[in-house]
């Protein structure tokens, strides 16, 4: 891709950033719960989050949009290059991990019926130390799930950072409307820092942009939703209260389906 389509493109490379982070954050934090409950990984899920090279999953797809974003954004330096090797840093990271949740759910079984087996003294006897390579692949996955946990932390941070220049992206304010239940949930405590940095001390712009996107892309109903919601934010702004008149007209516009 050349720099000159992604700055051409940089709302749709925003956008499509915060949401598979979003999305693949989720899905990491459900393997690390399962962990912690039950001491392993799903290589299945590993495997599809990360996909190969000519069948790309979700946080491949994130770590190659993350470097065209990151990469050809010229107004983000520093944070713009820190962000590409945090997001490169974790996926990595993931690689590993799916590794040894493979071995784990593989490897390990194979070898705990291979013990049960009859055996004289001397194979035995060679055999047995290799016990100690499963506790030890357990401790890497400790290890990689602490580390990715920590570099999505600090990916959350940044990403307050770098999206404090997007508050103009009505793509993003679209997104951030749309899957607000996804977004809290993977954000939390610093939810409210990246809508502060996004539009100051006027969140009703969030959904002003996002009621103007959802209008654009006919549906109408949606935008109306987020027009009252910005004129409960702020009951005297005239943009907010033109989008929903001009949501509710393109409403009376809509022709209605018939009853079978």
């Amino acid at each position: 891709m050349s720099r000159r389509w992604v700055e051409a493109n940089l709302a749709e490379f925003a956008r499509d950033v915060m949401r598979d982070f979003c999305m693949a954050s989720v899905v990491l934090e459900g393997q690390f719960h399962r962990f912690d409950e039950a001491g392993a990984v799903s290589f299945p899920v590993m495997r599809d989050l990360l996909g190969e090279m000519m069948n790309k999953g979700l946080l491949w797809r994130l770590k190659d949009t993350a470097h065209h974003l990151f990469r050809n954004d010229p107004a983000q330096d520093p944070v713009a290059p820190m962000l590409d090797w945090a997001v490169g840093y974790a996926f990595h990271e993931c690689v590993k991990l799916k590794e040894d949740a493979y071995q784990h759910q593989h490897y390990a079984p194979q070898y705990r019926a291979l013990r049960e087996q009859d055996m004289g003294e001397e194979l035995r006897a060679i055999v047995e130390p290799l016990a100690s390579m499963l506790a030890q692949t357990r401790e890497s996955m400790e290890r990689e799930i602490r580390r990715i946990r920590y570099i999505l932390g600090r990916i959350r941070r940044l990403m307050c950072l770098y999206y404090a220049a997007h508050g103009g992206n009505r793509l993003l304010a679209r997104l951030l409307f749309d899957r607000d239940e996804l977004v809290r949930s993977v954000f939390g405590e610093e939810y409210d820092l990246l809508l502060q940095g996004l539009y100051g001390d006027k969140p009703e712009r969030m959904f002003i942009q996002a009621g103007e996107s959802l209008l654009d892309g006919g549906r109408p109903e949606d935008a109306l939703r987020a027009a009252h919601a910005a004129v409960a934010l702020a009951p005297g702004c005239q943009r907010a209260r033109r989008l929903v008149a001009e949501a509710e007209q393109r409403i009376d516009q809509t022709p209605r389906r018939r009853a079978i």
